[in-house]
């Protein structure tokens, strides 16, 4: 099990808080961008790095949720509850999954599939940010059984990555149920809380858990420097236009997942 110094804390904040600055400029929670760096480099093995990243990803999720709540009201949210019950009824199956999955994959393989998902994270991020995202023709039975499936391999997926799964879910609402895109923000946090949950609960029956303990200090300072960067990465949103910014993300999601691949 790794265990982080004291030394490690500076630049863990510092870390923490480059994470916040590019998901606050983009709108995101910014996990994504944090696996890399606990395994490259702060050394944390693949499990761990995850079980880390969901932590402090957890913790993101609900210091943003009271804003975002302030942003779209409750009666708005409440008008598409079953927008989220949809999601949820495959979310949260897929949380438990892809949880389960990881704490049994060899650590060889878990860095490919991790990999690979980083390389889908960039595709999505482009063509979220790039396109113009349309609502399909969707409806009835239809609709629900393409919102289970969605949120099943969603929550596979956030659950694998340790993140809130947002650059998955807010397009999936958009596409799916013809949600304006703030509110389908605000309905992913909805979503992704619960989602987050469970998969943190399955970790926690796995003897990696035992990493959280270990690095308490390291996690807080981290969490501490993201919660700074993504106030500093919201008031520069549209500093730096969404034309040079996100293929540069994508660009550093995808050398992230080639390093990734190799890792040994």
């Amino acid at each position: 099990m790794t265990t982080r110094g004291s030394r490690s804390l500076p630049l863990a904040f510092a870390a923490g808080a480059a994470v916040g600055v590019l998901g606050g400029m983009v709108g995101l929670g910014g996990a994504e961008f944090r696996l890399p760096l606990l395994i490259g480099l702060f050394g944390f093995a693949a499990l761990s790095a995850v079980i880390l990243n969901k932590a402090m990803s957890l913790i993101v999720v609900l210091t943003a949720l009271p804003a975002r709540l302030a942003a779209v009201s409750a009666a708005e949210l409440a008008a598409h509850w079953t927008v989220a019950g949809n999601l949820l009824a495959g979310s949260l199956l897929g949380a438990w999954a892809g949880a389960s999955w990881a704490v049994r994959m060899r650590s060889s393989t878990l860095y490919k599939v991790l990999a690979i998902l980083m390389v889908g994270m960039a595709v999505a991020l482009m063509l979220t940010h790039a396109t113009t995202v349309g609502a399909l023709p969707l409806s009835g039975a239809g609709q629900a059984i393409a919102g289970v499936v969605a949120g099943f391999g969603i929550g596979v997926v956030a659950a694998i990555m340790g993140v809130a799964g947002g650059e998955l879910l807010i397009p999936a609402i958009v596409l799916l149920y013809a949600v304006d895109i703030k509110t389908a923000g605000s309905l992913s946090l909805l979503v992704s809380l619960p989602t987050m949950l469970v998969a943190f609960a399955r970790y926690s029956r796995d003897g990696s858990f035992a990493v959280l303990g270990a690095n308490r200090r390291f996690v807080a300072v981290m969490i501490a420097g993201s919660v700074v960067g993504a106030l500093l990465g919201g008031l520069l949103l549209g500093v730096i236009t969404d034309l040079v910014l996100i293929p540069v993300l994508a660009a550093v999601l995808l050398i992230s997942a080639v390093k990734m691949a190799r890792h040994t």
